[in-house]
């Protein structure tokens, strides 16, 4: 896997959870490249969106895609970069 961010970094998850993890929590669900480890992931998200990011959670869902949660700092309003990806 090459170090591109667009190559880690598949899309946005939404689903009403995901939705109030960004209104409450601060975080993104993305679907992430398989063989993507956490410190890529965060990587990625910082060289994509020029931000910060405070921690990186996965999942393998059943049906065989890698999820991230990212969540931000307090200095970081996930609700920009939602809009900037486009959920909003």
């Amino acid at each position: 896997m090459t170090l591109d961010p667009y190559n880690i970094i598949h899309h946005p998850y939404v689903t009403e959870k995901t939705m109030d993890r960004l209104d409450f929590r601060n975080s993104i669900d993305f679907v992430v490249n398989i063989d993507a480890t956490k410190p890529q992931i965060r990587w990625a998200i910082e060289e994509m969106f020029d931000v910060e990011v405070d921690k990186v959670r996965t999942m393998i869902t059943p049906k065989g895609k890698k999820r991230a949660i990212v969540r931000f700092p307090p200095t970081v309003q996930a609700e920009d970069i939602a809009m900037r990806v486009g959920i909003f």
